[in-house]
């Protein structure tokens, strides 16, 4: 279909672009949505409807484009509202999350995690006196070092 035309525009497709724009302007949407429709209709150019619409047509219907919007107010206003309602929290639905809701999994876990840091607490401990221990080993290791060397240094001494 050729969106290309020459032509006057008549009283009919006046009205239906007008009521394509009237009706994006309620629903939200957008005025070049609107010529982008109005041209698939018509078999115009979006370009032409909106020309047409914003030299022509929409100065005939300024009334009628003032209480589109008012509509679009009034209805983003029940959408939120109808939003609102849906997440208002009723009775029913705390006493449904708390049957839902299981304490005993949690002081469980809550259990075995206790239980774990107490198993880490004592290995920490345990690996403390490990290496208290090997310190001990390691200092004693030294002195005798140092007392091997001095007799060795005496042995030497006396052999010369």
């Amino acid at each position: 279909m050729s969106a290309i035309r020459q032509d006057a525009w008549t009283e009919e497709e006046d009205l239906l672009l007008a009521e394509i724009v009237l009706r994006f302007i309620r629903e939200g949407g957008t005025q070049l949505q609107a010529f982008a429709e109005a041209s698939r209709q018509l078999s115009r150019t979006a370009a032409a409807c909106g020309f047409r619409w914003n030299a022509y047509v929409r100065k005939q219907y300024r009334e009628a484009i003032e209480f589109a919007k008012q509509q679009r107010k009034k209805q983003k206003t029940v959408e939120k509202k109808e939003i609102v309602r849906d997440k208002e929290i009723n009775l029913h639905d705390v006493i449904t999350f708390l049957q839902a809701f299981q304490p005993d999994q949690q002081l469980q876990e809550n259990k075995k995690l206790k239980r774990e840091i107490e198993q880490l607490k004592e290995r920490i401990e345990k690996l403390q006196n490990e290496k208290e221990v090997l310190e001990k080993q390691l200092q004693t290791m030294q002195q005798d070092y140092k007392s091997l060397i001095n007799i060795l240094e005496r042995a030497r001494q006396l052999s010369v």
